[in-house]
């Protein structure tokens, strides 16, 4: 029976995957195998001895504690994509927010909650609207920085748009690459990007390298009365540099999914609070994609979209399957198959791959491993940890 600790409401049909002949699901649980959350900050400290794994239903995980996961040997799983549409949808809203008087104009009309005459509100709305003209996207030029899930798929709807979109991703995955709208200008550099876009969207995970991203220094390549859309993470956006070209004017509107107290109030920035991913759509295809790789890893030592073990994935024919985690090392496959090779066990497939620091290894074998086995592949110097599928 494998038990997992869920740490935050949970779509219903993400935990339904876990069947209740073999899983154990609750909030609070003894010893349990696997964590399974969504915003919880989880600190160390609440990880016990007993877990194997952890996964977020969505696609950042900056609320896990990534580093010392690795060092202890525990995937992290995240959900990239599952909330992909969820999030471009979002972001067609706000390019359309950003190039009419949307949001002024509904104020506008709220503000008329007095005004009993039809005919008189009729009359002043057909004289106050130009206040609130704004332009077509039909034409205009849309910036995408990140082609992975989202960035694509906001790049198919812009271009549905009849908008002109220019695309720059320094770390545009295969996958991803054939996935992109042969439509898509390719920049080689963010300041060609910038200099050319009449509306930016950003769709990059943080990095030390995309921390801050836009910044003043970048912000100098911006075309003139640009509008820059944040959907990603706030770290992405020095917040300040974005303020001074907005009073500058070199940025004509600022539209984000992350408020502060330095943005409301203005103007030329329309905030959201945090909603890209909050349908009821994204919230199942997250908890559903989580749960589905979290089995899959207890069940069989699958690693798909962890993001800080290598992606292995080898299909389960028959016999029992070893999961090896090691520090990424010379000669540590070598002494794992001579420690089954002296204890007769035979090998009927194997996959090892390795992520930076760490290495890890499935190993079919036609013959059930003894617990001595299995230990004895622990104590060699530089394995993290053992499990038995």
């Amino acid at each position: 029976m494998h038990k997992i600790q869920v740490l935050n409401q949970i779509s219903a049909k993400g935990l339904e995957r876990f069947q209740r002949e073999t899983y154990e699901v609750a909030s609070e649980i003894g010893h349990p195998d696997a964590i399974l959350l969504r915003s919880h900050k989880l600190s160390p400290d609440e990880i016990p001895p007993s877990i194997k794994a952890i996964a977020r239903a969505g696609a950042g995980v900056n609320n896990v504690p990534i580093e010392y996961c690795t060092e202890k040997g525990l995937p992290v799983f995240n959900t990239p994509g599952a909330n992909a549409n969820s999030v471009k949808e979002l972001v067609l809203a706000a390019l359309l927010l950003g190039s009419r008087g949307i949001t002024a104009g509904i104020e506008y009309v709220a503000s008329l909650s007095e005004m009993q005459d039809k005919d008189e509100m009729s009359k002043l709305l057909e004289k106050e609207k130009k206040r609130f003209r704004g332009q077509e996207l039909n034409g205009k030029s849309l910036g995408i920085v990140g082609l992975g899930a989202i960035g694509s798929m906001v790049a198919d709807a812009a271009l549905s748009l009849g908008m002109k979109v220019f695309g720059y991703d320094p770390a545009l995955s295969v996958e991803s690459a054939w996935r992109l709208s042969s439509e898509v200008t390719r920049m080689d550099n963010l300041q060609s990007l910038l200099s050319k876009s009449d509306y930016i969207t950003l769709h990059i995970p943080v990095f030390d390298s995309t921390r801050n991203l836009i910044n003043q220094e970048s912000l100098k390549s911006v075309k003139p009365g640009a509008k820059l859309l944040n959907f990603a993470r706030q770290e992405i956006v020095d917040e300040s540099a974005v303020i001074a070209a907005l009073d500058d004017k070199a940025l004509s509107a600022y539209i984000c999914d992350f408020p502060t107290p330095s943005l409301i109030g203005r103007d030329d920035v329309i905030l959201m609070p945090h909603i890209g991913a909050s349908t009821n759509e994204a919230e199942e295809n997250c908890a559903i994609m989580a749960a589905d790789q979290l089995k899959d890893f207890l069940e069989n030592g699958n690693t798909k979209n962890s993001v800080n073990f290598p992606n292995l994935y080898l299909e389960r024919t028959q016999g029992f399957r070893i999961g090896v985690a090691n520090q990424n090392v010379p000669k540590m496959l070598g002494q794992v198959l001579s420690i089954l090779a002296d204890g007769n066990i035979n090998v009927i497939d194997m996959l090892n791959k390795s992520r930076e620091s760490i290495a890890y290894n499935l190993i079919d074998v036609e013959s059930k491993p003894s617990a001595e086995i299995l230990q004895a592949i622990q104590d060699i110097e530089g394995v993290i940890n053992v499990s038995l599928f």
